[in-house]
């Protein structure tokens, strides 16, 4: 069977991650006797570039018919004086839209080589493997009415809507009971039901549903305390649920634990398992073309797509044992090195990962 996978490598490292991370889909393919088909097109930045758009309709239709989809990163300071609604950024938010990608997995695996680069104390986060699953397509993000708007008094008010119906917050919500029933049985919400009305919706939905999971230990908390205690206590936590903003936030908190935002993927699901997988980090323009980036998450997010879109959990294994086995090996991109002087390319990490493949096969 022939599998059609799609790539926006998008701006800044983006075209750096991605290539490497497709030469890790291809060696994994090989060993697996896999097809995989490979489009590319435009997002973000290089889509306005090109074609004025951040989300051209060339992309919609190649995205429209991939299995999966693996994005670099997209967005910079070069297209920072657009308007809100015509920045790269507005592309990444059109396309998890139009392909109704509601369900974002973001873990934090600490790997117990780089206990030491974490920006806790090794006690803290040693063992450290907890999933964020955060709703993706509503809240504060998509929310009408928004923008910016002048009085006849000459002042500006930006506004924005944050809004999720109970439909929205119980799919969300079953995949994060279901993802727990698979790890380790607890599930904490993260809301601000104590002064959002759309969160007390939040917090009521999610409650009404732990009785068909008997089986998960659900748990709520405001995300001001779940912030704090993901820098005090992480191990306490296996699965987050929340919404879109808080999970940006927290997410990207979460990262830094693991040592380093180059090292985390994710996955962001439809309901038919079709996703769009991409790194944690953004498109890092300041060493762009420099060979610094990490390319690890990006490989991670591949593993990802094979496990969740393609349903090759073998060659996924494969994928994250060949990291494993080149972070024993010592290697280490500037991000997770330590010192600048030990660290490896870009092209180098992608090199390793390559042959660890072959290896471990």
């Amino acid at each position: 069977m022939a599998y059609r996978v799609l790539l926006l490598p998008g701006d800044g490292i983006g075209p750096e991650v991605v290539s490497q991370a497709q030469r890790v889909m291809e060696a994994v393919s090989a060993q697996f006797g896999l097809q995989l088909e490979f489009d590319s097109a435009d997002l973000g930045g290089i889509a306005i570039d090109r074609q004025g758009d951040p989300y051209p309709s060339s992309t919609q239709t190649l995205a429209k018919s991939a299995d999966a989809i693996l994005l670099g990163a997209v967005g910079g300071p070069k297209w920072d004086v657009l308007p809100a609604s015509a920045r790269p950024e507005r592309g990444l938010l059109a396309i998890r839209a139009d392909l109704d990608l509601f369900c974002n997995l973001r873990p934090a695996l600490l790997f117990p080589q780089l206990a030491a680069s974490s920006s806790l104390k090794p006690e803290l986060v040693a063992g450290l493997d907890l999933l964020i699953v955060r709703e993706l397509t509503g809240g504060i993000y998509f929310g009408q009415p928004r923008g910016i708007e002048t009085s006849t008094a000459g002042i500006r008010k930006g506004f924005n809507t944050d809004v999720y119906d109970e439909v929205e917050i119980r799919r969300i919500a079953r995949l994060a009971f279901q993802f727990a029933q698979k790890r380790g049985g607890r599930l904490c919400s993260v809301d601000k039901a104590n002064v959002l009305e759309v969160t007390m919706l939040w917090r009521d939905v999610v409650s009404e549903l732990a009785s068909d999971y008997p089986d998960v230990e659900l748990s709520h908390m405001y995300v001001d305390n779940a912030a704090m205690q993901l820098v005090r206590a992480p191990k306490q936590f296996d699965v987050l649920l929340t919404g879109n903003l808080f999970g940006d936030i927290l997410s990207d908190t979460a990262a830094m634990l693991t040592g380093s935002i180059g090292m985390l993927p994710s996955a962001s699901l439809n309901a038919d398992s079709r996703g769009l997988y991409e790194p944690v980090h953004g498109s890092a323009p300041d060493i762009a073309g420099q060979g610094k980036a990490n390319p690890l998450a990006t490989i991670l997010s591949a593993a990802m797509l094979f496990r969740y879109s393609l349903d090759q959990s073998e060659a996924a294994d494969l994928i994250e044992k060949a990291v494993e086995h080149v972070l024993d090996s010592g290697l280490r991109t500037a991000d997770i090195s330590g010192k600048e002087s030990e660290f490896v390319t870009t092209q180098t990490m992608g090199d390793a990962v390559v042959a660890a493949i072959s290896t471990l096969a």
